[in-house]
């Protein structure tokens, strides 16, 4: 089974990403950053978004991000799925910090659960056919709206969602041109999919 081992942020200032994925979030080397001149402009198509456990870890994510460079997107709020912020690192991609919790059950830890990538499709129905050919198992899925694939032990999550949709969630507008400034990395040979997202294979 193919599925989404790691990836790759592309950032005008490789250093300077790294260092800010460090201090906000403590990734590990699932989430590779390296330096790139090609030109992006407005929403890049997608989503990283960090599930913890309570209200009060989303609280220490957001606010680690916000003090290492970050702008609120959406400030953390409740609702009525649970309660999570949006946030755009410096580089300017898009993270989004959640929990379906709406109560805290203890001091924050900053532990994330799970790390997802949210690619945003023009349509649902026809990606999800096409990572399928490429080895990727669907876990969920609900009709042409949400795609979620299997993920192998230690992977990132990978998603698929409307553009348009995934932009308002974001809190920014769908309108976006030039590289995505994202890479994936799987088990496969490379390709890139419908909406010009590449895949590079796993080192």
């Amino acid at each position: 089974m193919n599925s989404l081992a790691a990836l790759t942020i592309e950032a005008a200032d490789a250093t300077a990403t790294a260092t800010f994925l460090e201090r906000a979030f403590g990734l590990g080397p699932e989430i590779r950053v390296r330096e790139s001149a090609v030109p992006s402009d407005g929403f890049r198509g997608f989503t990283l978004s960090l599930t913890v456990a309570q209200p009060a870890d989303v609280d220490r994510l957001v606010g680690a991000a916000l003090e290492a460079g970050a702008v609120a997107l959406k400030p953390a709020t409740k609702s009525f799925w649970g309660y999570g912020g949006v946030v755009r690192a410096p580089d300017g991609t898009i993270w989004k910090i959640a929990t379906s919790a709406k109560k805290n059950t203890g001091p924050a830890t900053g532990a994330i659960g799970d790390v997802v990538l949210l690619l945003g499709v023009e349509d649902v129905k026809a990606s999800k056919q096409f990572y399928a050919a490429q080895g990727l198992s669907v876990a969920k899925s609900f009709g042409g709206k949400y795609v979620e694939f299997a993920t192998a032990p230690g992977d990132l999550k990978l998603a698929l969602y409307k553009r348009a949709a995934l932009a308002k969630d974001a809190g920014v507008p769908a309108d976006g041109s030039g590289s995505h400034r994202v890479v994936l990395a799987g088990a496969g040979a490379p390709f890139t999919d419908p909406d010009g997202f590449a895949w590079e294979e796993a080192a």
